[in-house]
């Protein structure tokens, strides 16, 4: 059976601050990203910087995404950026829901109306999903099925199939150093758990089709454990897929996977 491509998503955040910068960083991961034909890469930038990298992406297999869509198509929304918005300057993915918004008040109930919109205007939606905290007796993965039940509750099993992706970003470990990532053992449990609860509202054949990424500390040194050994479909990279170098190695590192 032919391997299912591998899924590497840069999340920029809000860097860098100058055109020509993200242009420079997302020229250098374009190369690479073009021969590592087992691996899907996603670049996310801040929006100003959306139109000018999907024109440097052309007509190659680079996709850009977005980090954040509204719900609503249009309207007195200050500051805020549509789905067909997105959609209309040549965007492919919209992330959702990511830990840095939910600090900022954002519930499950927004997240699944972003994610919604998302999918209606034909984005494929990053959904991210973790919990702020672990215990022992494993109290945490309730948190974890609550959001990604509230999270999933505006899709049809087809549209999650086919137009959904789940990034899981444990909130605790994000930004940590390789000393205290999160171990490979640890991913494939929560991996599976989340597979788990897809297939008791969605089917097994849904859940099998649904991409699984991790959005934890990666660097260079733990990426190839984190997807092999974590059994996950992919990465959410915050820092260093802004470090060209590390992030083109780990590209390369996935698409030989190894």
């Amino acid at each position: 059976m032919q391997r299912r491509k591998k899924i590497v998503v840069g999340n920029w955040k809000m860097n860098p601050n100058a055109l020509v910068d993200a242009k420079s960083i997302f020229s250098k991961i374009k190369r690479v990203a073009l021969r590592a034909k087992k691996t899907q890469t996603v670049i996310c930038p801040p929006f100003v910087h959306v139109a000018p990298l999907v024109s440097l992406a052309g007509k190659s297999s680079i996709a850009v995404g977005v980090q954040d869509v509204f719900w609503e198509d249009q309207g007195s929304f200050t500051g805020s950026i549509s789905a067909s918005q997105a959609k209309g300057v040549g965007a492919q993915y919209a992330i959702v829901g990511h830990s840095e918004r939910r600090k900022q008040g954002e519930d499950n109930e927004q997240v699944a109306r972003k994610l919604f919109s998302a999918t209606k205007q034909g984005l494929v939606g990053i959904l991210c999903v973790g919990e702020s905290a672990r215990d022992r007796e494993g109290n945490f993965f309730a948190q974890l099925k609550d959001q990604i039940l509230a999270s999933l509750s505006n899709i049809a099993g087809g549209v999650l199939a086919r137009s959904v992706i789940i990034a899981y970003e444990p909130v605790w470990e994000v930004g940590r150093s390789d000393f205290q990532a999160m171990k490979p053992s640890d991913i494939h449990e929560t991996s599976i758990f989340i597979r788990r609860v897809i297939t008791d509202v969605f089917g097994p054949e849904v859940a099998q089709q649904v991409p699984v990424l991790y959005g934890g500390s990666v660097s260079v040194e733990n990426a190839v454990a984190t997807v092999f050994e974590g059994e996950v479909d992919g990465l959410l990279i915050g820092r260093q897929s802004l470090i060209p170098e590390n992030f083109c190695q780990i590209i390369k590192q996935i698409n030989a996977g190894k």
